[in-house]
């Protein structure tokens, strides 16, 4: 007779119930990785890959719910008026930083905030693209172009000053420059391999760009509101060109037109924004040039790939662009759509879009911890700081020069 002792697996029916088969193990046996065919290899891969994106996913759109709830009935029962005065994106966003920041982010939520941060904001913006028809994409762009400009030249020239008058190293102060003028975190880490930045340089101008841009993120639509009157082109203008990372721009335009009714701001930052990222293409390879020209002909640094300057979402929305052009010109939309389908395809890919953002915007929170600046020490935020204010600055000044207020 066997002995319990000596094997238990003989007790395992001691937590069963009689006449009831046993659940079988949820792992795999060798047997059943040996015996998968290539397309059930490939299923396996594609469950594997789903696995470790669900919970960031689902955190970062739990939070986003709970922002457009929350809201809602802090409007109507706090406030008691039909439009609330909270931004869902507000609190969703504050919701992540303080999970982030007072209780700490477990490493299984890390693969899908990346998704949610690289590819479910990406294609949320691009989705924007349906809002607009290319004439108008056109027409804000050229309005934008100068002002965009004078903007990133700002910043290259006087932010790099700055930097050399505290004494930081070039490559500091050239990567808060390309950050803060032209495309926050992605610029950054597109210049660093140019202009052989150290890894510590680059997580200094990160978090300085996320910083700074946060806090514009909250602060810029009230202050864009009351500096130009309520003009929502003018407001996502500055909105487009005053603030530094694609994320924070999006987020500060969807609060914008939750809090004033107005899409336009949103609509007008969004096209913005996307032409100045388009400017990575020339600022980059200006800087490279820059800095192997003051190191002398030894110098050598890598190419930054061509889909980091420029950027393929931003194709993306210029083609959404396109086929909203195309989906007005006639009765029947693609020879599939009736206008009123049509109507309805437009406002759900309006809905879509809009919770793709407040889910990338959740996990820009969730992502952003505060701990790490602790060690940068003032003169970094300091230069940080410098650069966000003369871009802003010098967007409001040329706004106000160049855009007709009628």
């Amino acid at each position: 007779m066997s002995d319990i002792y000596l094997d238990p697996q003989l007790a395992r029916w001691l937590g069963s119930m009689e006449g009831v088969p046993e659940w079988p193990e949820p792992s795999e046996a060798p047997v059943e990785r040996t015996t998968r065919t290539t397309l059930q290899n490939q299923l396996h891969q594609v469950f594997g890959w789903l696995g470790t994106l669900c919970p960031g996913v689902a955190l970062a759109l739990g939070l986003a719910f709970i922002g457009v709830q929350g809201a809602q009935w802090a409007g109507a029962t706090l406030v008691r008026t039909a439009h609330s005065p909270i931004s869902p994106i507000m609190v969703a966003l504050l919701l992540g930083l303080a999970i982030r920041n007072a209780i700490g982010l477990p490493t299984v939520y890390e693969s899908g905030l990346k998704f949610c941060l690289r590819h479910v904001l990406r294609f949320g913006i691009m989705l924007l693209g349906l809002r607009l028809s290319l004439v108008a994409v056109g027409q804000i762009g050229l309005v934008g172009l100068p002002i965009i400009v004078g903007c990133i030249a700002t910043a290259l020239v006087l932010v790099s000053w700055i930097n050399h008058a505290l004494g930081l190293p070039r490559r500091l102060g050239s990567l808060i420059a390309v950050g803060t003028s032209i495309c926050g975190v992605s610029a950054i880490v597109a210049t660093a391999p140019v202009v052989e930045a150290e890894e510590d340089e680059v997580s200094y101008a990160v978090a300085c760009v996320t910083l700074f841009g946060m806090m514009a993120l909250f602060s810029y639509p009230f202050l864009a509101h009351w500096l130009f009157g309520g003009d929502p082109r003018m407001a996502g203008m500055f909105l487009g060109t005053a603030i530094h990372d694609t994320a924070q721009v999006a987020g500060a335009g969807l609060i914008y037109r939750q809090q004033y009714g107005v899409p336009e701001a949103l609509d007008a930052a969004t096209v913005v924004k996307l032409v100045r990222n388009l400017f990575m293409a020339a600022v980059i390879p200006l800087m490279a040039l820059l800095y192997h020209r003051s190191r002398g002909p030894g110098a050598s640094g890598a190419r930054p790939k061509w889909h980091q300057v420029v950027p393929l979402f931003v194709l993306g929305f210029l083609a959404m662009a396109a086929i909203r052009s195309l989906g007005d010109l006639g009765t029947h939309p693609f020879l599939v759509f009736d206008g009123a389908t049509w109507k309805q395809f437009l406002s759900a890919a309006d809905t879509t879009s809009g919770w793709c953002l407040a889910t990338a915007m959740a996990g820009v929170g969730l992502g952003t911890g505060l701990a790490k600046l602790r060690v940068l020490g003032w003169r970094p935020l300091c230069v940080g700081l410098a650069a966000a204010a003369l871009v802003g600055g010098a967007s409001f000044g040329l706004i106000t020069l160049l855009v007709d207020q009628s």
